[in-house]
């Protein structure tokens, strides 16, 4: 190996170390190290000094026509570097190369800044998100202890529940009664119009009932919420199998023209409804009636067992939150109406921080753990229920995405069945936010025995909010505008909010009845 040795190739290897007693190897040893050595800063100047000229070889390995001109350099000039002189040819950009060779923006100009990732500032925000929360773990703990009780999900006042526990395991004859009269309508033993009527009967008997029992007996609210939650449930699963059969009867008795967006595997899906279909759609994680569903092969059994884990910890979760951090909060906070506004701002704001916490839990709890669970059991194939709604840029869009069982039921049995009547796209949109609102209206001032209509109005208010966030959408062409405002309004300023003038509003009625 001699001085004037051909330049290394772009992937440099270690050169070989010379045998003892071997000069002619010590000295092509340390030529092979010189070249090493210009080839390392030739790539160091290439990236600091490179011109703008859209070469990505600058930044990286050095390119085929450099690393031939340097293998040209290193055959010429190989006396010099074997004679101990440093060579200093790989650098090209003398002092008098210009450094500044076109206009460009600062990272952070407003033309710049969506074209870049932002990976390291995302850290940034992931550190100081866990420090800040460290430090308000650490204060709740020296200030109120470990609150968390044994008695929180049950204990002897839950007891007196037992008459809501009786009416929850009875509303399973509503749908033996819709049953009922489905078969009397496919066998022609009735009318139409009188199985309508039945079923707005029977639909309307399974919501007043749960009503009437939670008014009547004296219930936490938890249980109260809970049958509600399930009562609404039901509910939606009677309008949707009434409404459903309907227009199979019509499909199969009048002959009509099946609509275009039918296959044939649908067409030959319309017949009535057997026992078992209605068994399974009532326990099925779905709120929308059909005869079958697809379904899956078998149950995963090993993936069944981590989400009932999953979800059991989730639970405790959400109890430890509420009890530890939540309720602390409440119960030493004022009437958001009625105080200070700065006093209101600080209470609102130092609840946002667990309440989007619960608000995540549960949401990961119920509609990805539990539907997942209920739908791994029945081997129930569709599991879309929710979409990315966390990236949702308007309102509407996080309505769309965020509880596709509701979404998918009202846009069956309630959106489209107004457009097919001749009502505007408008008047469709507000008749399901008002159906909507007095649900959400129903499950929660039925357990506190209150009617402020707060939760009727929180819903109805996203109707100006959806405006607004399309509005904006629209301005800003698809940034990330409307998906602040929409975590503004829902985690910041909205959930909070509700939850302070519903507690308020109980402990008033809970101290004037004492």
């Amino acid at each position: 190996m001699g001085d004037s040795d051909e330049a290394p190739p772009a992937v440099h290897r270690r050169p070989p170390r010379p045998a003892r007693g071997s000069g002619g190897a010590v000295e092509g040893f340390a030529a092979a190290l010189r070249r090493r050595l210009r080839s390392g800063a030739s790539v160091a100047a290439r990236a600091s000094f490179a011109p703008d000229s859209g070469d990505e070889s600058a930044a990286g390995e050095p390119s085929s026509s450099s690393r031939r001109r340097r293998g040209e350099r290193a055959g010429g000039d190989g006396g010099g570097a074997g004679a101990g002189g440093v060579d200093f040819s790989a650098f090209t950009f003398r002092a008098s190369a210009p450094v500044h060779r076109r206009a460009k923006e600062s990272p952070l100009s407003s033309d710049a800044i969506f074209k870049q990732s932002h990976a390291g500032l995302f850290n940034l925000c992931i550190v100081v998100l866990v420090a800040v929360n460290s430090r308000l773990i650490i204060e709740n703990l020296m200030k109120y202890g470990l609150l968390i009780r044994s008695g929180f999900w049950f204990n002897a006042t839950s007891l007196r529940d037992w008459p809501l526990l009786m009416c929850c395991l009875s509303l399973p004859a509503f749908p033996l009664g819709a049953f009922a009269v489905e078969k009397l309508a496919f066998n022609n033993l009735i009318s139409d119009a009188a199985a309508t009527g039945l079923h707005i009967l029977l639909t309307t008997t399974e919501i007043v009932y749960p009503v009437l029992v939670i008014l009547k007996c004296d219930s936490a609210v938890l249980s109260g919420f809970l049958l509600m939650f399930i009562a609404c449930i039901v509910w939606l699963k009677l309008v949707s199998f009434a409404h459903t059969n309907h227009d199979i009867r019509k499909l199969i008795t009048s002959g009509k023209k099946v609509d275009n967006e039918f296959s044939a595997a649908d067409i030959d899906n319309l017949q009535a409804p057997t026992l078992g279909s209605l068994t399974y759609f009532m326990m099925a994680p779905t709120l929308c009636y059909q005869p079958s569903y697809p379904r899956t092969t078998h149950i995963r059994k090993g993936w069944l067992i981590r989400q009932i884990i999953l979800y059991l910890i989730f639970t405790g979760l959400q109890g430890f939150i509420i009890e530890q951090y939540i309720n602390p909060i409440v119960v030493n906070s004022q009437h958001p109406l009625k105080g200070g506004l700065l006093n209101a701002v600080e209470t609102v704001l130092k609840l946002s921080l667990p309440n989007v916490y619960l608000w995540l839990c549960m949401f990961y709890c119920l509609f990805h753990l539990w539907l997942n669970i209920l739908a791994e059991i029945l081997r129930f194939g569709d599991r879309e229920f929710y979409k990315d709604w966390w990236n949702a840029k308007t309102i509407d869009e996080y309505w769309r995405k965020w509880n596709m069982p509701v979404h998918k039921w009202i846009v069956r049995h309630i959106y489209f069945p107004c457009m097919r009547n001749g009502i505007s796209k408008e008047v469709a949109v507000f008749i399901s936010f008002f159906v909507s609102a007095v649900l959400h209206e129903l499950c929660v001032a039925v357990p506190c025995r209150i009617l402020k209509f707060w939760a009727f109005l929180g819903i109805m208010l996203q109707i100006p909010l959806i405006i607004l966030t399309s509005y904006l959408k629209n301005k800003f062409r698809d940034t990330m505008v409307g998906n602040m405002i929409f975590w503004f309004f829902f985690c910041i300023y909205g959930q909070p909010m509700c939850v302070l003038l519903y507690y308020h509003d109980v402990m008033n009625r809970v101290e004037k009845r004492k």
